[in-house]
């Protein structure tokens, strides 16, 4: 059996699954666990995005998408070479890898057409059904319920110890800082979960560009910044272009101190096993009292009114 993972969340599923020797293709952001790096790299970004200002990269992408262009470019020559029996992709964002009619231009390369699974997750659970599915695909059913098992009780352990707050905290995760976009899709149920709302973002829907003014008037207590496809460093890095917006010094979130800076791609960008770490992560950020963090100390950073009013890094 020979896997292409076109989906970094998909590549920690089949590593979760025991499938390491197995997959013989990655993409250029599957970076976990560290040793999939050893693996050939099958499709890269058309955008330097290290080099542009995150106002640039949503400009840019935006620009390429109205055009029609991809967001990715598959190495077809290698996709040959590697011949793959099954690629696991997703049919669920455009940005996060390639999706759809891309899919389909690659098929066509192949001497062989290989089966494709396709993980379109919006919520929690259908992250596990992806796990699951993966497995009944994959012939690793039973390493991939038992996975589901220890990860759902996982879930439930944290549900069943959070505070039920008559008021809960108004939680606002900021997926994108400039411009400002929501979190979408499991992000507000991960919030619910911990005991908070995050009342500008729908449950189970994409990420959304929202108006500055929204976010004053929402009046967040808690801020979670965790923009797409970066890690801790890079967004602690980025959050100095919030002091530019007019309220921001006026947030509840920024008089307490309770504005926090995340790893998104290890803990939420990516519907895979670690997002229940995220869960985990956003509990001991929304209700401490009631969580500790027993993680990797790399994994978020309270952001001061000094950290965030000049460029920074972790400290």
């Amino acid at each position: 059996m020979r896997i292409i993972s076109l989906l970094p969340s998909a590549t920690e599923i089949a590593y979760a699954l025991g499938l390491e020797e197995h997959i013989v293709g990655v993409t250029h952001e599957c970076d976990y666990p560290p040793q999939v790096k050893a693996k050939p790299v099958v499709v890269r970004s058309t955008i330097d995005t290290p080099s542009l200002h995150p106002a640039e990269i949503d400009a840019a992408v935006s620009q390429r998408l109205k055009d029609g262009k991809s967001l990715y470019q598959v190495d077809e020559n290698m996709l040959r070479e590697l011949s793959p029996d099954i690629i696991l992709t997703q049919d669920l964002c455009q940005v996060c890898a390639p999706s759809g009619d891309e899919i389909a231009r690659v098929l066509k390369v192949l001497p062989h057409p290989p089966h494709v699974v396709w993980l379109t997750p919006t919520c929690l659970n259908d992250i596990f059904e992806s796990i699951v599915h993966v497995g009944k695909e994959t012939g690793t059913a039973d390493e991939a319920t038992q996975l589901v098992t220890a990860l759902r009780k996982r879930v439930d352990a944290v549900a069943n110890k959070r505070s039920v707050l008559q008021s809960p905290p108004r939680v606002f995760c900021m997926e994108w800082l400039t411009p400002p976009f929501t979190s979408g899709h499991w992000m507000p149920e991960l919030v619910e979960l911990v005991g908070g709302v995050d009342g500008l973002a729908p449950k189970g829907k994409p990420s959304m560009r929202i108006a500055w003014e929204q976010i004053v008037e929402y009046a967040p207590e808690v801020l979670i910044l965790n923009p797409c496809g970066f890690d801790l460093r890079g967004t602690v890095n980025q959050a100095h272009l919030l002091t530019a917006h007019p309220g921001w010094s006026d947030l509840p979130a920024v008089q307490t101190g309770r504005v926090y800076a995340v790893d998104a791609n290890s803990y939420f960008a990516r519907p895979g096993p670690r997002v229940v770490d995220g869960l985990e992560l956003l509990a001991s950020l929304i209700q401490p009292k009631q969580f500790d963090w027993l993680g990797p100390s790399d994994a978020y950073q309270s952001l001061s009114v000094d950290d965030i009013a000049t460029p920074s890094s972790v400290s």
